[in-house]
């Protein structure tokens, strides 16, 4: 579209803004246990950080393009055609800054009938479907995209797939944005939700299984009029960049294994290609977080909007090891020392009784995820510091 009209790498307000982005995001608490090496101790409470946790380039950069176009576009009607990012404190931020958000209709798609010619459209980090942008390019309104690089590499590597003739296959969420916006990408694409998922098609290559089987199984994750039965004789892996890491690296295997066995070693350059497409700071997260829990904590708080794909990944992580761990949004979760509300590994938000240990001397592991600001987490260790001391006092 016509440059003048698209926004990609910047608007040009970065430095107008800065004090007011950071005002908003940035933690001086934070900033000093930072500093102290990753450890805080209050009283009998010790909060031990992990060494990488919180907002990512690629989310403070989606973040502050917004701040930038509302003070570029003063008058004009601003739209998101979705969250910016998954965190409920940084979304509510941009509405109350007169950003509006385009609704999601209950069959899944988007009313842009709301945008008008002359109204600026906000792309969010997970980006857009190709069919969306051209709409928006039709509408003839100005673009301010803010796609992490991230993904936009594995669009590339998708195309790169397409013109192979190779299936993407796409370890992910058929539900979640960023899936949307690189499935549209590819001509074909089948989205793999975990590994139970890919030994089903991995046993379905090897033992030659019913498509209608298949169909009945992906027919909302796979590409239209898809064909198991050719489609699956070439593919290539891709990620959402969001996944757990170790998730995708034994999904790529298992393919790898089976197109070997299927067709010969010698072969397997023709039938199966991989890239590794997990965004780095997720996979530094992750891996901060798996040091983390060697440490020895008394339980985890994992940080995070709760549609959050790459903050559940980190939950998992500390339940793999039999660490107790909660994944809360917002100091609000925490009703007390005797209950907090929390977002499980299979999605349901339950509250727990006695979620805090009886212990004199409590070690507590906390981690956030890419699209959450410090300045939520400084508000957690506030509240859980303060009541810890409260009880040890006999307030």
């Amino acid at each position: 579209m016509k440059k003048e009209n698209y926004f990609r790498g910047g608007i040009g307000y970065k430095e107008e803004i800065l004090e007011e982005f950071q005002s908003y995001y940035e933690s001086k608490l934070v900033k000093k246990i930072k500093q102290n090496g990753g450890t805080h101790k209050v009283g009998n409470t010790i909060i031990h950080l992990a060494k990488e946790f919180g907002f990512c380039w690629g989310v403070d950069k989606a973040v502050s393009m917004a701040f930038e176009a509302r003070k570029r576009w003063k008058k004009e009607t601003i739209w998101i055609t979705n969250e910016i990012i998954h965190n409920p404190f940084v979304n509510q931020n941009l509405r109350e800054k007169g950003i509006k958000f385009i609704e999601t209709l209950p069959d899944g798609s988007k009313n842009f009938s709301v945008v008008q010619k002359g109204d600026v459209v906000i792309l969010p980090a997970f980006g857009a479907s190709k069919s969306e942008i051209s709409l928006l390019e039709n509408k003839g309104c100005p673009i301010v995209d803010t796609t992490c690089p991230w993904v936009s590499a594995v669009w590339n590597r998708v195309k790169f797939y397409e013109k192979s003739d190779f299936t993407a296959l796409i370890h992910g969420k058929f539900k979640h944005e960023e899936s949307i916006a690189t499935s549209s990408r590819a001509k074909k694409y089948l989205i793999l939700l975990n590994i139970e998922e890919a030994k089903w098609v991995c046993d379905f290559i090897l033992n030659d299984g019913k498509t209608e089987d298949f169909k009945q199984k992906f027919a909302k994750a796979s590409s239209e009029n898809f064909a198991p039965e050719t489609d699956l004789v070439k593919v290539g892996i891709a990620n959402q960049t969001t996944m757990l890491s170790s998730e995708s690296l034994e999904i790529a295997k298992m393919f790898e294994r089976a197109m070997m066995k299927k067709y010969g070693a010698e072969n397997l350059n023709e039938h199966f290609l991989s890239f590794d497409t997990i965004c780095n700071a997720t996979q530094e997260r992750q891996d901060a977080v798996t040091k983390l829990v060697k440490e020895k904590l008394d339980l985890i708080i994992v940080i995070g909007g709760f549609n959050s794909s790459n903050t559940s990944h980190l939950l998992e992580i500390g339940e793999l090891k039999n660490i107790k761990s909660f994944h809360i949004d917002s100091k609000e979760r925490i009703f007390g020392l005797e209950q907090i509300e929390h977002k499980t590994l299979d999605g349901k938000i339950v509250q727990t009784k006695n979620w805090l240990p009886e212990k004199e001397i409590l070690n507590i592991g906390i981690t956030s995820g890419a699209s959450t600001p410090d300045i939520l987490v400084e508000e957690v260790i506030k509240k859980i510091v303060t009541l810890r001391n409260e009880k040890i006092a006999g307030v």
